[in-house]
């Protein structure tokens, strides 16, 4: 198989927004390929932002089939090196986007993602849309 996909929480919102817009074109492909990842730091964050009971069912229903990678302690190590090289060359980036990246990285993930926080973590693919 290629190599797994891990979509960020910026591709998803607009992805559940506007299924029309070459961001969710792209992850419709994915989705097709069986490429995406999940990731807990991912699904909480999709969750805290829907809107009532419908929505949270509707949209769990919709990640449940995807890989799940669960983070093990490698993972939560590899965050805080990530974190701490980071902020001692300057950059401050949130430990949410930092947990993600440490799962792509040490799970040889590419993330597709709209944050630019992510351009700045040294080791990590991004998944570019061609």
């Amino acid at each position: 198989m290629s190599t797994r996909i891990i979509v960020d929480t910026t591709v998803w919102i607009e992805f559940f927004r506007d299924e029309k817009s070459l961001i969710s074109i792209h992850l419709q492909g994915l989705l097709r390929s069986g490429r995406v990842a999940l990731t807990g730091m991912v699904l909480s964050e999709i969750l805290q932002g829907v809107k009532g009971a419908r929505e949270a069912a509707l949209v769990k229903k919709s990640l449940e089939p995807l890989f799940f990678i669960e983070m093990n302690r490698k993972e939560w190590q590899t965050a805080g090196e990530m974190s701490a090289a980071l902020r001692r060359k300057g950059v401050t980036i949130p430990l949410s986007d930092i947990l993600i990246a440490a799962v792509a990285v040490n799970q040889d993930c590419e993330v597709f993602t709209t944050d630019p926080h992510f351009d700045s973590i040294p080791g990590l693919i991004l998944h570019k849309p061609a």
